[in-house]
This record gives structure tokens, sequence and C-alpha cells, in this order.
């Protein structure tokens, strides 16, 4: 049963293009992760609110930022075993300098497909 990651990342402004050129260098390094199948990186840059979902409307862009410009990274796995892996891999690689880029710890949402 495949294993997924979804990771959020809050970057400190300042810091958004020294985190897309890390992760953009990272991404060869995670694609070639035993077991991975799939991995999107995917910066936040829009909002919906009821109004808009009841008339069917597009999302609005985010014309602003607060405290953080948030990233998320979802990678899957063919097994738990593969994650756990590519996990040290990454820890022993970015992790540090990933780190370094956000306002606060980032979050990790663990679970197997579904569907």
């Amino acid at each position: 049963m495949p294993f997924t990651e979804i990771c959020i990342y809050q970057v400190k402004p300042a810091k958004t293009e020294e985190f897309e050129s890390l992760m953009l260098e990272a991404k060869n390094f995670l694609e070639g992760q035993p077991g991975l199948l799939m991995l999107r990186l995917v910066k936040r840059g829009y909002h919906i609110d009821m109004e808009q979902i009841r008339e069917g409307l597009p999302p609005l862009a985010i014309t602003r930022v607060i405290k953080s410009v948030k990233y998320m990274l979802y990678w899957e796995f063919d097994s738990k075993e593969s994650y756990g892996a590519a996990q040290k891999n990454l820890y022993d690689s970015y992790w540090k300098s990933i780190e370094k880029c956000l306002i606060v710890p980032h979050d990790k949402y663990l679970g197997e497909v579904l569907f």
C-alpha cells in the first residue's frame, strides 16, 4: 500500500528565493530515492471562501504576505520502509539548509493512500 507524506513549510518572506532554489536543487536528489512514486512541491498562491464556492467562482490570488509564504511538499512511496530511508537521506543532506529558511519547524502529515 502506498505511503504518503504531506509536508507544510512556512518560509520567511526574505528566504523564498533561497528556499525555491534549494528545493529545485534537491529535486533530482529526491526523485532518485528508491520507491518514490510521486513528488510535488506546491507554493500556496490562492485562497477561496464560501461565497466563491457557492457561486462556482475561481479562487482569488493571494496579493500580500502576512507572516510567511507556504509551500506543500507531497511525496508518495511504495512502502513505509522506502519512505523512512528517504527521510534519513533527506535529513543527512538538505534538512538543515531547508530549516534555516523557515519561521517554524515544518509540519508533517503521514498516512497510507486510500484512493
